[in-house]
């Protein structure tokens, strides 16, 4: 019903390829929680230098030459 599983012996440069340390918040939910976070602050960020460029160059058109 079960299968064992077989493991194969790893040379030491595949172990240490192999071999990574994950601190919290770097994998898992936390991560994915991180991640999203810093995409909306990045739409925010955008969406709000956007509006910047948008109302400098309204401004530039609509103010009459002298």
């Amino acid at each position: 019903m079960f299968r064992r599983l077989r493991r194969r012996r790893l040379s030491p440069e595949e172990k240490e390829r192999r071999r990574f340390y994950l601190l919290p918040g770097m994998g898992g939910r936390a991560f994915y929680r991180k991640q999203r976070r810093i995409r909306m602050a990045a739409i925010a960020v955008g969406l709000v230098v956007s509006a910047l460029v948008a109302l400098i160059i309204y401004l530039m058109n609509t103010r009459p030459l002298r």
